[in-house]
């Protein structure tokens, strides 16, 4: 099957690098290649863009693009300092994350990321590797289960959704998604209106399963320790849990720290390693209305300074 994925905030994301046509640039999420070819358009021939995912449908995808400025990296954005020092790159002037589950993955209902579907319950980016949401959900115990749904999918009914689930796993596996679905529902009785009440434990476990907020926290200081000065840092975050984390980074590493009672002057204290450029970014009534999804996506940019580390 075809599925379609409209590249969310596309041009702003793009725009936000700042792009230099023969500089080297990171794509850490490429997904079905949107922010790719863009980026690819704006460099020239001495530019470079080497991309990351862990989907091997998005492998796939970026196997078409025949440009001897791109490559591809079957792994996380985690990854980032590892894969680009095996490929020579020591310096970069802009990444790009797009972060989270693309519509695609969303769509093929045999991914079992979404309860819109009766399909296996999978939720792996990377389906080569790694245990499966049901696997782990057969063997983790009722804290961890509760904890997991409460942290990452911020759900009220954690401990009553996973005393529900070991009760049901002591009966028979949870195999797919519309059993999980349907046990959540018989637990959670109030939701947000036009939210269905299995939301919050599925983006729980998708966080969990693909480790989404831990590779997050590992390649803002990778980004940061290889972006030349002038070099930008473009986030797109669609949850309250990663962009806390790429706020937080980004202002820490912005923010100048003055000696407390100590007679130094402000301009004898070095810069940050981080400027902040502009206010956070999201899409417009045109793309809201085109693409549905993006209601809830958030662009914020950072440029590196040229103070040491």
């Amino acid at each position: 099957m075809s599925f379609v994925h409209k590249t969310v905030l596309l041009h702003e994301a793009v725009a936000a690098l700042a792009i230099h046509s023969d500089g080297c640039y990171v794509d850490g999420t490429f997904g079905r290649g949107g922010h790719s070819r863009l980026i690819l358009s704006h460099l020239g021939p001495a530019g470079r863009l080497v991309a990351f995912d862990k989907d091997p449908a998005a492998i796939a995808e970026a196997g078409r693009i025949t440009d001897p400025r791109f490559s591809i990296v079957h792994d996380g954005f985690a990854a980032l300092g590892e894969a680009l020092a095996a490929r020579g790159v020591t310096a970069i002037d802009g990444v790009l994350l797009d972060l989270g589950v693309s519509s695609p993955q969303l769509d093929d209902g045999a991914r079992g990321f979404s309860f819109r579907f009766d399909a296996p319950l999978d939720m792996r980016m990377d389906t080569t590797r790694g245990p499966t949401a049901a696997q782990w959900l057969a063997g983790a115990s009722q804290q961890d289960i509760a904890e997991v749904i409460r942290d990452y999918g911020e759900e009220r009914f954690a401990k009553q959704i996973a005393a529900a689930i070991v009760a049901r796993r002591g009966e028979r596996p949870i195999g797919t998604t519309r059993e999980l679905a349907t046990l959540v529902a018989g637990v959670v009785r109030t939701r947000e209106p036009g939210q269905d009440p299995a939301t919050r434990t599925f983006q729980a476990l998708r966080i969990f399963i693909n480790r989404e907020l831990e590779e997050l926290a590992l390649i803002l200081p990778q980004a940061l320790a290889l972006l030349k000065p002038g070099g930008r840092l473009a986030v797109i975050a669609f949850h309250s849990l990663e962009d806390r984390i790429v706020k937080r980074f980004m202002q820490d590493a912005a923010r100048r720290d003055l000696p407390d009672r100590l007679p130094v002057r402000a301009a004898e204290i070095p810069p940050p390693p981080l400027r902040l450029i502009g206010k956070p970014i999201r899409a417009g009534a045109a793309e809201l209305a085109d693409n549905p999804r993006a209601r809830s996506a958030i662009l914020r940019v950072a440029e590196r300074t040229e103070a040491a580390q």
